[in-house]
């Protein structure tokens, strides 16, 4: 125990500042005197309004003790709502942006510090907040949720660093999010509902005693949005939105508004050696009535039937008149091989990966799988994506994968023509070769097989501005975001691209950013917001770019990234290259 100490119950409050680093190294005076001016002008005041003790600040951080969570959480509230209307007129890359945490704790007070678990958990609570938002224990969120008129989100249970149990987080999101602060991939967008039946098909809870078979019941999920996806007459949301609520226990409700969607399926699969269970239910959102619940207990090798079974009983529960393409395509399986089916989905998994061992992995298993099936064609498809994966990021020595890739791609085609995922590789493969008019009619094709594939709309679009028509790609990029509100960084990557295609250069810039913001790592944003930065002559933000592109791919040279790049418009690759050049990347 130490000296001095005392204890007590309060509410911590745990804050920092977005970025401050790359904010810091780009603009230091700058970025110190604004956050300087902030604390002065807005921020310390509402502490003190609210009766918050400053106990200390850390450089773009601080840890404040309230009484009351009332107070504490009333006090975050109204500082990110502030901080979105301050930012609206702010560049994008000069934005001061905060995440808070909050949690209701034991603390040890000694000579005006505070220590202990209390405090732990609200910086982690801190870390779990997206930019312009909240986190809040679970301890926190019961003592307000019926005193102030504030909308959390449930995250349920999250295991969070040092800390031995999971902690249940809820999340408040400021209604400005889209203004003022950085978008982000787990936002709550509550998009409106379409005008026809709309469904969200959660991923299966994995409840066998192996968590290693999370790859099987991923794969179900994955299949059954495929096969929903395909139909007309049914909004499906996409695979990547639905997966952010895997591990959580979002309430149904939650999930449609967020996702846009009237019904929710939920369930869960257990698999033990020859047998398979499968709990469904499908959910009305507004309502929260179950339409429909069933348990299926068969044997593994059903498990194709089993699969169109849960299908057709979704369209009947909503009411959807199906074309006989539809049915057929509701019916078609990739193959009737179980051991192959249950290979390709470890190789899916591995794949999704998106590292060089996952993509190694993926393929030496694609090997077992077309041995087992050599008509397997939707394993020759993602044999084709790991191959154009392998080139484009330089992962093996082989300078004909790209060849390879189209092969394969072509032959998935042959063998099924009716497969989505098929044509939307092969057009994907296409544009890499600079072939235009072919990628854009693939693309085209598979979304007339998938009208509610976001991932092959947002490629379709991303074509059509390499083909020189920005313009029209933005819009389909945008139709992407709606099937997926959790659309992954790539989406607004590809979106910059656009905008700096149309040399729109402010609008690039922070699209560009706020992809880094979801995924710092990621190479491709962090090379084009050199090139805007470079065209519109901000050279020191350039360079402190520029580094980080050699930190992350140290060969980095524009003679071999621009051989590869697959731009129509040449005048807009002679920009792209000019920006690099001012910038100081090596030739």
């Amino acid at each position: 125990m130490l000296e001095h100490a005392s204890r007590r119950l309060a509410a911590i409050l745990a804050a920092d500042v977005v970025g401050y680093s790359r904010l810091m190294g780009e603009d230091e005076a700058g970025t110190h005197a604004r956050l300087k001016a902030l604390r002065h002008d807005l921020i310390d005041p509402k502490i003190a309004t609210h009766r918050g003790r400053i106990v200390k600040r850390t450089g773009d951080g601080a840890l404040v003790e309230f009484a009351s969570v009332l107070d504490a959480v009333a006090c975050a509230v109204e500082v990110q709502r502030a901080l979105a209307d301050y930012n609206q007129a702010v560049p994008a890359a000069q934005r001061l942006e905060f995440r808070v945490g909050i949690n209701l704790g034991d603390i040890i007070v000694d000579e005006g510090d505070i220590f202990g678990d209390g405090v732990n958990v609200a910086v982690r609570l801190e870390g779990l907040a997206a930019p312009g938002g909240v986190c809040v224990a679970d301890s926190v969120y019961q003592l307000i949720r019926n005193r102030l008129e504030l909308a959390f989100e449930d995250l349920g249970p999250q295991q969070v660093k040092n800390i031995a149990e999971p902690i249940r987080v809820w999340r408040w999101m400021s209604d400005d999010v889209g203004g003022g602060a950085t978008r982000t991939a787990t936002e709550t967008v509550s998009p409106a509902l379409p005008d026809q039946p709309s469904i969200a098909v959660l991923p299966f809870d994995n409840l066998s005693q192996d968590p290693d078979q999370d790859y099987f019941s991923d794969g179900l999920t994955e299949d059954l949005i495929t096969d929903l996806s395909q139909l007309s007459g049914l909004f499906v949301a996409a695979r990547h939105a639905v997966f952010q609520y895997k591990g959580r226990t979002s309430p149904p409700r939650q999930v449609a508004r967020d996702l846009g969607v009237g019904y929710v399926l939920e369930g869960s699969v257990r698999r033990a050696a020859n047998r398979v269970r499968i709990n469904a239910q499908l959910i009305d959102a507004a309502s929260g009535f179950h339409l429909w619940a069933q348990r299926f207990d068969r044997d593994l090798e059903d498990i194709f039937a089993l699969q169109d079974e849960i299908a057709h009983t979704i369209v009947a529960a909503l009411e959807i008149q199906l074309t006989p393409h539809e049915r057929q395509s509701i019916a078609r399986r990739y193959t009737n091989n179980l051991e192959a089916y249950d290979l390709y989905l470890r190789a899916r998994d591995h794949q999704l990966r998106r590292t060089r061992e996952g993509a190694a992995r993926a393929r030496e298993t694609l090997e077992q799988v077309i041995a087992l099936d050599p008509h397997f064609a939707a394993a020759y498809a993602l044999d084709a994506e790991i191959h154009r994966q392998e080139w484009m990021y330089e992962w093996r020595d082989q300078e004909d994968a790209l060849d390879g890739a189209l092969e394969l791609a072509q032959k998935a085609v042959r063998l099924d023509d009716q497969l989505p995922l098929a044509h939307m590789l092969l057009g994907w493969v296409h544009l890499w070769r600079k072939e235009h008019d072919h990628a854009i009619a693939a693309t085209r094709r598979s979304i007339e097989l998938d009208p509610n594939s976001a991932e092959a709309w947002v490629r379709l679009g991303h074509a059509l501005d390499l083909a020189g028509r920005p313009e029209d790609g933005i819009p389909l990029i945008e139709k992407a975001m709606r099937l997926d509100p959790h659309y992954p960084y790539l989406y607004r990557f590809w979106l910059g691209h656009a905008f700096q295609s149309l040399q729109r250069y402010d609008e690039a810039a922070s699209a560009y950013q706020q992809a880094i913001d979801l995924n710092p790592e990621f190479f491709g944003a962090r090379l084009h917001l050199v090139a805007v930065l470079g065209c519109t002559g901000r050279s020191a933000e350039a360079r402190i770019e520029a580094a980080a592109v050699l930190r992350l791919r140290p060969s980095f040279s524009i003679r071999r990234e621009a051989a590869k790049l697959p731009y129509k418009d040449q005048a807009a690759l002679r920009r792209l290259i000019d920006g690099w050049r001012r910038a100081g990347l090596p030739e």
